[in-house]
């Protein structure tokens, strides 16, 4: 049995130290605690203890070790450094560093009434000659040990520790073992899993500041598409076009905006954003299509059948839009998520514009996100750019879906975990998904960091959030980041977690299984599991997803 150690591997400057503190560690009974490394701070100055050296019924000494060449010329001490001689302090040191110390420790509340213990330091020469009848006043003969000394180390710095007791009663073992507590640290931070992804977020949103250049240079043109693949940035572009045009420039006076796009949750987002705006620079209408027809004054009922949403309403609204007066018209509109708005959808947007031939349309859109039937175009000429980063995701991410993306992208996410593949049936694989929440919760994710995605039914969870709460409030709680979240791949684009499980419970037969498997992935910024079927993987995504997932 050897001495316990503390840290249990540390590091050390010199050879010297490690030598003499592996000696302490074997030769030290047990009950002993060895803590090298020992730095404190007060308001004199910093000190610094090579080793700490804590023995039950002796005492608590701090010593100093000096390897090489070590000697005193009877005014000082010396070491020899390289071809150089330099003036060293031992003695001094130890002195210091265990009053230093020891107030640290008696000032600590764990320490409590506990009183005085014997205190003592000692200096470590494990190759100086210092000979037997070697004398200074500073301290004792038998607190110095020198090469000759090291095989009896343990003895002699237990005899150290009685020798300079001065009076004091020896440490017994819950002494040792309050002072260890004390100098291991107090309230220590433990390793949070969270905060890397912290880090990460923080850099994204410098990288996508730094996108924001497009922004500057198409200030002239009015009527762009944005295009780029998942993780983008392409949303953030799209609210700082809103902002820019609702603030106007030195050129163009601020403008009547609407901000549109296809999702519930994606337009909770917006409206969020927007709010924390100044009041002058914030769009004139925020929200989803068929928001902007409630706007209008148009009434009907949620669970219209498709063909009202893609035939019926679109006519109504253009109806509305050729309707409204000049104040309610719009200087220019922006959407994000623009694939997924209909060919029928655009007339009503551009007949509510003021200006037919001036009229700003800002579209931002990534064709491989095209979840529904439809991919509908203004029938008007715009101006394409296109992004070729991934921000958002960490590379390991980005590399996972890359094949399922538009085009090529540089990820410039950054690095984090490997993603993980966990097989299961499409029967199984809701089971397995709450699972792997359950491990991310118990390894110390924030539940408002995590989601759970599924591809093909709805998790139960999600079910009963929109019965309780109906589909606004469900998606509000999103926003909000209290708890674990529950979705569908179909409500999810434009959003985000850091670590996403994606549960794809169906055999893939279904229309678009392979845009739904690439907006699910691309949803996790920093943690992707995909758990499913690796024969429904190599299917839907191809060979190439499949292997990079493990699978």
């Amino acid at each position: 049995m050897t001495a316990r150690c503390i840290p249990e591997h540390p590091t050390f400057v010199t050879g010297s130290e490690r030598q003499v503190w592996e000696r302490l560690r074997d030769t030290l009974p047990p009950d002993c605690v060895v803590l090298a490394n020992v730095r404190l701070t007060d308001e004199d100055k910093d000190h610094e203890a090579d080793l700490v050296v804590l023995i039950p019924e002796a005492g608590f000494v701090v010593l100093e070790v000096k390897g090489g060449s070590v000697w005193h010329d009877g005014a000082g001490w010396w070491i020899r450094r390289g071809e150089h001689d330099e003036p060293c302090y031992p003695v001094e040191q130890a002195r210091d560093a265990k009053h230093a110390i020891k107030r640290y420790v008696e000032n600590d509340p764990r320490w409590g009434s506990r009183g005085h213990v014997a205190w003592a330091h000692g200096v470590v020469l494990p190759h100086t000659d210092l000979g037997n009848d070697f004398s200074v006043p500073e301290l004792p003969r038998w607190a110095f040990h020198d090469k000759h000394e090291q095989d009896d180390l343990a003895d002699r710095v237990t005899t150290n520790g009685w020798g300079l007791a001065h009076g004091q009663p020896a440490p017994n073992h819950d002494d040792v073992e309050i002072l260890a507590e004390i100098l291991a640290g107090r309230s220590l931070p433990l390793p949070d899993v969270n905060a890397g992804a912290q880090e990460r977020e923080a850099e994204v949103e410098r990288l996508t500041q730094e996108q924001m250049v497009i922004l500057q240079v198409t200030r002239m043109l009015r009527r762009v598409e944005v295009r780029g693949g998942a993780g983008s940035g392409k949303t953030v572009l799209a609210l700082q076009k809103a902002k820019e045009l609702g603030r106007g420039s030195a050129g163009r006076p601020s403008e009547r905006v609407a901000l549109l796009c296809y999702s519930i949750g994606l337009a909770e987002y917006l409206k969020r954003v927007t709010s924390t705006w100044n009041r002058k620079h914030r769009p004139a209408f925020v929200g989803t299509f068929e928001d902007l027809a409630r706007s209008w004054g148009l009434t009907f009922s949620d669970d219209a059948p498709s063909e009202f949403w893609e035939e019926r309403l679109p006519l109504l609204m253009a109806d509305a839009a050729r309707q409204l007066p000049p104040g309610q018209r719009f200087d220019s509109v922006v959407v994000d998520e623009a694939q997924d708005f209909a060919d029928s959808w655009w007339a009503a947007i551009l007949e509510s514009l003021r200006d037919e031939a001036d009229g700003g349309v800002f579209l931002f859109s990534d064709e491989n996100q095209r979840l529904f039937a439809r991919f509908g175009a203004p029938p008007v000429q715009l101006v394409p750019l296109v992004l070729d980063h991934n921000l958002r995701n960490t590379r390991q991410i980005a590399g996972s879906f890359g094949p399922l993306a538009p085009s090529r992208m540089k990820a410039l996410g950054g690095d984090g975990p490997q993603v993980r593949f966990v097989e299961a049936s499409p029967s199984e694989a809701l089971g397995l998904a709450d699972d792997v929440v359950e491990e991310l919760l118990e390894t110390g994710w924030d539940p408002s960091r995590v989601c759970l995605l599924t591809t093909g039914s709805r998790h139960p969870e999600q079910k009963a959030q929109v019965e309780r709460h109906g589909k606004t409030g469900y998606w509000r709680s999103f926003w909000d980041g209290d708890d674990v979240f529950y979705g569908h791949v179909l409500g999810s684009k434009g959003l985000e977690r850091s670590c996403v499980v994606l549960c794809v419970n169906e055999d893939g037969s279904r229309d678009r299984a392979r845009e739904r498997l690439y907006v699910g992935m691309s949803r996790a910024t920093h943690v992707l599991v995909v758990v499913g079927d690796p024969a429904v993987i190599r299917e839907v995504a191809g060979q190439d997803v499949a292997r990079r997932l493990g699978c």
